[in-house]
């Protein structure tokens, strides 16, 4: 008797009952991983670098499966070597190595805002492998150490060339 209520003690820790919610507040809890606090510290047992979610994580939550969602406390854009824009919510499928039906993030191509759906890491080469759609383009999982800062706008660095160089 003693180990069903231990049982049901256990299963109401990680599955809370929504009752005490209003409709558009969702329960966020880590079933994998109960004891890690950021996202950042779980995406290297993922084979990736802790830089890949730029520093304004409200919350997250991640199934058995790898589902994920990742709430940031706004949508934002970070500088890598494209710019890229983070919306409030990114979601996807994690597994070691990949990361598949992402939404939520998008990196801007000459003038065109596109979207990434999947990563790759390619530890051999040190490369992580971002799928646009058909397309990809690798970049250094270096590059990704490194937790971002989220920015309110989109700036490139922009410098104006004359003849003389730079101004």
């Amino acid at each position: 008797m003693a180990f069903l209520r231990n049982l049901f003690i256990l299963f109401s820790l990680f599955f809370p009952s929504n009752s005490h919610l209003s409709p558009s507040t969702k329960p966020t809890f880590n079933l994998l991983r109960p004891s890690i606090a950021a996202i950042h510290d779980l995406l290297p047992q993922y084979g990736f670098p802790k830089g890949l979610i730029p520093n304004a994580v409200k919350s997250y939550s991640i199934s058995p499966d790898g589902s994920f969602s990742v709430e940031l406390d706004r949508p934002c854009y970070v500088q890598f070597d494209e710019l890229v824009f983070y919306d409030k919510e990114i979601r996807g499928k994690l597994r070691y190595g990949s990361v598949s039906d992402v939404s939520g993030i998008q990196a801007k191509k000459l003038f065109l805002w596109l979207s990434v759906t999947g990563m790759t890491l390619d530890s051999d080469s040190g490369m992580i492998e971002f799928h646009v759609g058909a397309l990809s383009q690798k970049l250094p999982a270096k590059q990704f150490e490194v937790i971002p800062n989220c920015k309110n706008k989109g700036c490139q660095d922009f410098r104006v060339y004359s003849r003389f160089g730079s101004m």
